[in-house]
This record gives structure tokens, C-alpha cells and sequence, in this order.
């Protein structure tokens, strides 16, 4: 499996205006292109933040990933957005691989680090008011197109361009997608 970082995204937590009958809000989901090496901490990438601690970031939540090849299945759907990396508000975009391929517990090394799959992404709401797509976080769950997250287990550098490799897979039936269709299945 060949899996390229195409893109390295990091954010800080900004504020956005009501709307309507809304109330003003709290979010990191706009982040901003890193060109270059940036470094990887055990809860995050240095210059990235999460504005909801109890559901974001974290030890097992500290790099949000999503598949490059997702994007191009948004476009029909929604063609009022300009699709393209970082529209989901993650920190890596990678290519050659999507939830199909990915399993709960995978360690990975690029660069000089090492990173774990923990989860599945569970796409809130911010998602959907930050695009004004009332649907878009449950399209995400019933689609099952969600990323993941990564756990750091040896911190170093990465930068886009660069490639990951599995050095160590425990649970290969425990793919992103089956653990998303555990979550998101319907009682």
C-alpha cells in the first residue's frame, strides 16, 4: 500500500458569527497549508489546536487524516463547494488509501515518526455549519467516508510529500470502514 502525505494542514481555534437565529461559535475546522517539515507532538502538530477539548485532540485524537479520493465523491453531491484537501478540516490528506484500508491499531512511520490509527473521525456538527450543509455530517456517517485519527507514539517530523508505511498491522478485519459501520449502524 502505497500512502502519500499529500497535503499537511494546521489551525488554531477561531471564532464565527451567528447566523440567523444561531448562536456564535467556536472552531479550528479552517486550517491553513504547511509547506515544509512541521513537528509532531504527542497531542498534536506544532501550530494546530482544537477549540473542543472533551471531543477533539487529545492523545488518541491528535491527527485528523482524510483520503484524498473522498473529495472527488463530494463533488456530485454538493457542487456548490470547491472540493479540495483540507475541506474537511483535517491535518493530513493522504492518497492511496482510504477507510477501506486503514485498520484500528495500524503503526505507521514517516519521516521520523511514528503514528497509530486509533478511531474513526465522528463528523459534528461544526462540520455542516462551517459549510452551511445542514446534511453534510450525517452524509458523512451514512457514506462512511469519516477519516480517522492517529495517536503519535514516536513524536519527529513529517511534511507533505512524503511516504507512510504500515510497519505493523494487529487487527486487519478492524478497518475504518467496519468500525464505522459498527458505529453508525442503525439499532
Amino acid at each position: 500500500m502505497d500512502i502519500r502525505i499529500e497535503s499537511v494542514f494546521v489551525g488554531r481555534p477561531q471564532s464565527f458569527p451567528s447566523e440567523g437565529d444561531s448562536t456564535p461559535w467556536t472552531s479550528a475546522i479552517v486550517k491553513q497549508r504547511v509547506d515544509g517539515p512541521v513537528y509532531v507532538r504527542t497531542t498534536n502538530i506544532d501550530g494546530d489546536q482544537q477549540a473542543d477539548l472533551v471531543h477533539h485532540g487529545g492523545l488518541d485524537k491528535a491527527i485528523c487524516a482524510y483520503a484524498l479520493q473522498n473529495y472527488a465523491c463530494w463533488i456530485p453531491e454538493f457542487p456548490c463547494i470547491d472540493w479540495q484537501a483540507g475541506c474537511f478540516g483535517e491535518n493530513l490528506t493522504l492518497s492511496g488509501v482510504d477507510e477501506s484500508d486503514v485498520c484500528i491499531g495500524d503503526i505507521l512511520k514517516v519521516g521520523s515518526c511514528v503514528l497509530q490509527v486509533s478511531q474513526p473521525r465522528q463528523p459534528c456538527w461544526k462540520l455542516s455549519r462551517h459549510w452551511k450543509l445542514p446534511n453534510l455530517a450525517v452524509r458523512v456517517q451514512q457514506t462512511r467516508r469519516t477519516g480517522w485519527y492517529f495517536r503519535v507514539l514516536n513524536e519527529g517530523l513529517l511534511e507533505s510529500g512524503q511516504m507512510m508505511k504500515v510497519i505493523d498491522r494487529t487487527y486487519p478485519r478492524w478497518t475504518i470502514a467496519a468500525a464505522n459501520d459498527v458505529m453508525f449502524a442503525k439499532p
